[in-house]
């Protein structure tokens, strides 16, 4: 079983315990009404197997045959299509083989039978900016930066600031002598006391917060407890 229907196993049992309704359990599994009341009935007649997808470990249907996949490698490794890339091999196998299949699908079989990809792919494209907030007040970004701030008058420090997202104005700022927990809350209480409790706040250093080593176990995700992965903390 897994994560996944493990924990609609749990739910949909607190349900059938009366421990929550209907509504609440469609809306913690993220499934509409209609799709709980089914895996509650499965689950009243087949126990914890009626959360189990029935397909699971069947060939799908649309599977290709093996003696496919073998032709698409005898022809892959042939001399005619030796020095074709993924995206144009599965081009030409439609065309003069008459075998229909996707770039992903050639790349696959490649892939599972340890055969190298003719050419290199062309790195991925950076990622666009994200657009700035259209309001003051609407985000406001946390950060720390160790430095000799100072020069050779004092010790390296950490200046942890606190920056308006729409207007890229610092709305508060603290020296500490290094990047903890307590510099996070003088710096979150200066900037209410002068601007207000804003919309929401976003950290990179949100391991401050909590151990890395830290997992979420299926109940605490029910009661839910934020996950370390993300660090936007909405007020």
């Amino acid at each position: 079983m897994s994560k996944k229907e493990l924990m609609r196993y749990k739910v949909v049992s607190r349900w059938i315990d009366g421990l929550i309704t209907g509504s609440e359990a469609a809306e913690l599994l993220n499934l509409s009404y209609r799709q709980v009341c089914r895996l509650k009935k499965r689950i009243l007649e087949e126990g914890e197997s009626g959360v189990i997808h029935k397909n699971k470990g069947r060939k799908p249907a649309h599977a290709l045959d093996d003696e496919v996949r073998q032709r698409i490698l005898e022809l892959h490794q042939s001399e005619r299509y030796k020095n074709c890339n993924d995206v144009h091999f599965a081009e030409l196998l439609a065309k003069y083989e008459g075998i229909e299949v996707s770039p992903s699908t050639v790349r696959r079989i490649r892939l599972a039978a340890r055969i190298k990809a003719k050419r290199k792919r062309r790195p991925s494209k950076a990622h666009r900016p994200r657009k700035r907030k259209p309001q003051a007040g609407m985000l406001v970004q946390m950060d720390g930066s160790f430095h000799r701030w100072l020069e050779d008058r004092a010790e390296p420090m950490c200046l942890l600031a606190a920056i308006d997202d729409a207007t890229g104005r610092i709305v508060a700022a603290v020296f500490r002598p290094q990047e903890d927990t307590e510099g996070y809350f003088l710096l979150t209480r200066q900037m209410i006391e002068r601007e207000g409790i804003p919309m929401s706040i976003y950290s990179d250093r949100h391991m401050i917060f909590r151990s890395p080593h830290d997992k979420l176990t299926i109940e605490q995700e029910l009661a839910g407890s934020p996950s370390h992965c993300r660090n936007l903390a909405k007020h």
